[in-house]
């Protein structure tokens, strides 16, 4: 199994909706791949570790529910018929309700160009099918992790910001 860690990380705070995910509700998955079997294997697996599944299968399904379900991260296969991966990827980036929604390209296709597609596009990971369904999890865990700690980054510079701003003021009202 290959899995690549991507240079391009996206910011938290993607909701479509604007909202934050409470802490005490299992993350959203959406996993997009036109192969049921393989949709299903990996809603099983993601239910047993906790996370709450959501299908589709196919691209346009998968923007949909992408704006109606607000999932907390993507599993995206590139090879669909109709609208393949690398545009929902694209569209995904390229509308600003969705752009820093994280997504793990999950694909059986490994050739660079491949590859270097999905990182150019935006993905967070890259992973080849065949997988270890544990180090997929993993993976998802990893992802979901550094884009919290990045909200939480980002979050800490806009407060370190405001106080920056604050101190200006109470320096140019006290004339110093």
């Amino acid at each position: 199994m290959l899995s690549v860690s991507g240079p391009f990380r996206r910011r938290g705070g993607w909701r479509a909706d604007g909202g934050s995910r409470r802490g005490d509700m299992a993350e959203k998955i959406l996993i997009v791949d036109d192969d049921a079997t393989m949709a299903n294997l990996l809603s099983t697996v993601l239910e047993f570790e906790g996370f709450q599944p959501l299908k589709a299968l196919s691209g346009e399904e998968a923007m949909r529910l992408v704006l109606e379900e607000s999932p907390d991260l993507v599993l995206l296969d590139i090879m669909m018929p109709g609208m393949d991966g690398f545009e929902v990827l694209a569209r995904l980036r390229g509308d600003p309700r969705t752009e820093k929604l994280p997504v793990i390209m999950l694909t059986a296709r490994t050739e660079d160009r491949d590859i270097f597609e999905g990182w150019r596009r935006g993905a967070d990971e890259y992973v080849t099918k065949p997988f270890d369904p544990h180090r997929l999890v993993e993976v998802i865990r990893e992802v979901l992790a550094r884009t919290y700690e990045e909200r939480l980054e980002e979050r800490a510079r806009h407060v370190d910001y405001l106080l920056e701003l604050l101190s200006k003021i109470d320096r140019e009202k006290s004339g110093g």
